[in-house]
């Protein structure tokens, strides 16, 4: 799951994304890899990937904040 998040945001959010390593634990918003545009972005990616809809109350920094809370958040919703 981290490997097809990671994935993405390398290669379709990020302009140069051969000088960006991004790490599982690294922070998208706070460290600047991501803007809200681009996490908009993201959760759709993951609705569509993923096949589920995030409620509006799901979306909040603390499942968000890193590929490891996404992973973690996403593990509660997909069987």
């Amino acid at each position: 799951m981290n490997k097809t998040i990671i994935n993405y945001i390398q290669n379709e959010l990020i302009v140069s994304p051969e000088a960006v390593d991004i790490d599982a634990e690294d922070d998208l918003l706070g460290s600047g890899l991501l803007d809200s545009l681009g996490m908009m972005k993201l959760v759709s990616f993951i609705e569509k990937r993923f096949e589920l809809k995030i409620p509006a109350q799901d979306m909040v920094i603390e499942n968000f904040m890193t590929v490891a809370c996404i992973s973690d958040y996403l593990k509660t919703k997909v069987s």
